[in-house]
Formats: structure tokens, sequence, C-alpha cells
């Protein structure tokens, strides 16, 4: 949305995010901590899905767009002019940190912010210091 509808955003909190394929760790689907939140993902999604039966079709399409997905450019994220912040945990399991921490450094007056002691699922594992690190940056002028 930042590049194309940015008049849609006042700022963009940019959590474990990646700009292609390259930003993902080669063993994400295979970390003890990844898997466990998929085993509970399909617990959940047939708990409360309306076709509780399909995880293993959703978890392949998913599967099939991380692999493929995003594809945006060094000259893309240059255009930017929302304030963002590239947030991340310091135990990611799914994206690379210096990953992060280029996309940080690409776009234009971005602000790095490294959670410490949690992963991917930092907003799971300590979700007040994820929520305070959110709420900081959506209220700063």
């Amino acid at each position: 949305m930042a590049l194309k509808n940015p008049d849609r955003l006042t700022r963009v909190f940019a959590f474990a995010a990646n700009m292609d394929p390259r930003g993902v760790k080669p063993d994400v689907l295979t970390n003890p901590t990844f898997s466990r939140f998929q085993g509970e993902a399909a617990k959940a999604y047939t708990r409360l899905s309306p076709t509780p039966t399909e995880f293993a079709s959703f978890s392949k399409a998913i599967n099939r767009l991380w692999d493929t997905e995003p594809n945006y450019t060094a000259a893309d994220l240059a255009r930017i002019v929302t304030p963002v912040a590239i947030v991340d945990g310091d135990h990611d399991e799914a994206i690379k940190l210096e990953h992060t921490e280029y996309l940080a450094r690409a776009i234009p007056g971005a602000t790095l912010i490294i959670l410490p002691g949690v992963s991917h699922f930092a907003m799971l594992q300590d979700p007040r210091a994820f929520n305070s690190a959110m709420l900081g940056f959506l209220r700063e002028q």
C-alpha cells in the first residue's frame, strides 16, 4: 500500500517483512518453533474455517506464495514516502536479520526496531513489548 496507495496510510509497522523470497530463511519450514506454530494453525483452521478439512490445500497455497512473493526492488523501496518501521524479533525463524536491516536502509527514513528475546511470533511471545513498540511508532509525530 505504501507504494500504490500511500494516501490511504499515515504509517506502516512492517513486522517480519521481506521484499522478495530471498529474505526468507531456507530452513524455515523445518524449524521446530515454526513447525509447532503450523500445527497450532492447523488446529485453529479446523476449528474456525468454513472449510475445516482443507488446511492441507491452504498450507500448500501459502507455501507457494512464500516461495514466490513479494517481489519488490530496491528502486521500489526507495519510492516509499510513508513513515515506516521495519520490525522483527531478534530470534526470527523465518526472516533473515540481514534482510530486515537491508529493508530499513533501503526505505528512506525508515526506523529499524529489533525486539529482544522474541521471534517471528513476537506478538504471541511478548504481546506487551510488541504492542508497546507498535503503538510507540504509530503515535510518533
